[in-house]
């Protein structure tokens, strides 16, 4: 009799507790807490090192970021560079288009004195340099830049990958994005085990539709950050997909964010944590 009122007292209790509005809220706090933004690191820590060069990656490795993000182009002789702009002018001391050129002309140029002299003389890295570097340390967001530009592109990466066994999920942290769809179904269709994802810069790219267009092949729909709602980020993860937004470059952004609940930021500055906020 004493056991049985005991027990009924002590579920009484426990009710009236969890009713509460103070035991709501800490029961909110701690599953907030198991929310975590990954954060990946634009070109690099290009606000500190040179864009796309193996100065930025290293950096973006030492301030802890989840990935580091990089842009694939084609040189003239067919071989994979990491380089943003459809040419060399803003970021070495060179001109002309990257596909003009031939390997052995781009490695020749200076890629880091126009950021700051203490970068002086930094190359323009290969996709090949950059894996072989990082593989295992950080995980690695390769975007087909222009593929449009280079027939092909979409198997030599994943030729790349596949030589050093970087195509296993289970293996290595990589993505695969573009703001090219197609250039990413054919890469999906190349190598299915790996995660791809769309960049996309239009509302109208995050219609149902469109939406589940991407669905069928896609991992991650990467919206600009100014199109990011929470309700867009619900939409993206009721199909199953997640979202990293760009670029971000302010702690009002990353805040922003936060509240809408994306799955990564892509930041020039790797170095914010999102979770201290």
């Amino acid at each position: 009799m004493i056991a049985s009122f005991a027990t009924a007292s002590a579920a009484a209790l426990l009710a009236g507790l969890m009713m509460s509005p103070s035991f709501e809220a800490k029961l909110s706090s701690l599953f907030e807490k198991e929310y975590r933004i990954e954060t990946v690191a634009h070109r690099g820590a290009s606000g500190y090192a040179p864009e796309n060069t193996i100065a930025a990656f290293e950096k973006a490795f030492d301030m802890n970021a989840d990935y580091f993000e990089l842009d694939v182009q084609m040189s003239k002789d067919g071989e994979l560079v990491i380089m943003h702009d459809k040419t060399v002018n803003r970021t070495t001391n060179g001109k002309g288009k990257v596909g003009k050129l031939t390997l052995k002309e781009l490695r020749s140029l200076d890629a880091g004195s126009w950021f700051g002299p203490e970068f002086s003389g930094e190359q323009i890295p290969t996709l090949q340099e950059a894996l072989d570097a990082f593989r295992g340390k950080i995980g690695i967001l390769i975007e087909l830049k222009f593929p449009e530009l280079y027939p092909g592109i979409e198997q030599k990466v994943a030729d790349t990958l596949i030589e050093r066994n970087m195509h296993s999920p289970a293996n290595e942290k990589i993505i695969v994005q573009s703001f090219n769809f197609e250039s990413i179904k054919t890469f999906h269709k190349i190598l299915p085990e790996v995660p791809v994802g769309v960049l996309t810069y239009r509302a109208q790219h995050h219609s149902n539709a469109m939406l589940q267009e991407f669905s069928r092949y896609a991992d991650f729909v990467n919206p600009n950050k100014s199109l990011v709602s929470k309700k867009l980020t619900d939409r993206i993860h009721a199909l199953g997909m997640r979202t990293m937004s760009w670029t971000v470059r302010s702690n009002d952004d990353i805040r922003r964010l936060h509240n809408a609940k994306v799955d990564g930021i892509i930041t020039d500055y790797p170095d914010y944590d999102p979770r201290s906020r």
